[in-house]
């Protein structure tokens, strides 16, 4: 029968596209990889790759072995999963996380999770959603919780919160104690997520205001603590979700702004590449889902 390491490898070339990026997902050497597709080969009489400029491109039999590979792998892993219970599973798990929900929950999830998984390895990728879904999609990470979901049919989404945005500042930038409208708030700069993150392209159109009056000066950071930072600093307005400075909103060092148009909510998902279920990221998940319900966070309204 044919082995099942090899049968990995060959299905960590067709997810990669290359033998390298196959040996650096299984941490073997390039030469080991490369053996195990010949000898996978050998042993069915067929030709399962061919190269296609930099990447490798399945054959007809290589197709037809996709499903079959899958199908074994997680067989594999079922049954490792049945009998694991009496030693416990054992791994790596890569996680990729938004910074919203590293400041927020995640640290309950990586104590639950440790507790129940003491063999399991995390390694932990806190990066924007853009980086994260590119990290997913490449099967860098085994799951990731960010703002979503992940539009890619590769890729499998879970529900998992909701946070609402507000306007927040420094209560030294003096602003009216009164409901601002957008076109007032745009008057001083503002500061949010990232610039190619959902709401900053959000709140870019709602500032925006139809193109009336003078730009606003929307300035993008991809770094939760620096925005928080420069708002505490009083360079202006932010925003973010009340929950990121709860402490900072109950002493008064800083405050919620008023306004008569709502911002919208953040959706976050936890995202997973399709494919046979590894029981760790699924306990993962469930701690997640327990977490965020813990914290607050509003359910989301199914897939957003």
């Amino acid at each position: 029968m044919t082995d099942l390491a090899r049968l990995e490898a060959f299905l960590w070339i067709a997810r990669l596209g290359t033998f390298r990026a196959a040996a650096e997902r299984l941490n073997l050497t390039q030469p080991s990889i490369t053996a195990r597709i010949r000898t996978l080969e050998a042993e069915l009489g067929v030709v399962l790759f061919e190269r296609s400029g930099r990447t490798m491109r399945l054959t007809a039999d290589g197709r037809r072995l996709v499903d079959y590979a899958e199908r074994l792998t997680g067989l594999a892993g079922d049954l490792h999963a049945a009998f694991a219970g009496r030693r416990g599973a054992t791994g790596v798990l890569r996680l990729g996380v938004v910074e919203t929900i590293a400041h927020t929950w995640l640290p309950a999830v990586i104590k639950g999770f440790n507790a129940a998984h003491p063999g399991v390895t995390l390694e932990l990728d806190v990066d924007t959603t853009v980086g994260l879904r590119a990290a997913l999609v490449e099967r860098r990470i085994d799951a990731a919780f960010l703002m979503g979901p992940v539009s890619e049919p590769s890729i499998d989404n879970r529900p998992l919160a909701r946070y609402p945005l507000a306007w927040i500042a420094s209560p030294g930038l003096d602003l009216p104690d009164r409901p601002l409208d957008p076109a007032e708030i745009a008057r001083v700069p503002v500061v949010t997520y990232s610039r190619h993150s959902r709401p900053y392209l959000q709140i870019r159109a709602l500032l925006d205001g139809g193109g009336e009056g003078p730009r606003p000066r929307l300035h993008a950071c991809s770094s939760l603590a620096t925005i928080v930072r420069l708002t505490l600093n009083g360079f202006g307005v932010s925003a973010i979700p009340p929950r990121i400075v709860a402490d900072e909103l109950d002493r008064g060092t800083l405050v919620e702004l008023s306004s008569p148009v709502p911002l919208p909510d953040l959706y976050f998902t936890a995202s997973r590449p399709h494919g046979p279920g590894d029981p760790a990221v699924d306990a993962l998940i469930a701690l997640a889902l327990d977490a965020a319900a813990a914290d607050g966070a509003a359910p989301p309204d199914g897939d957003r």
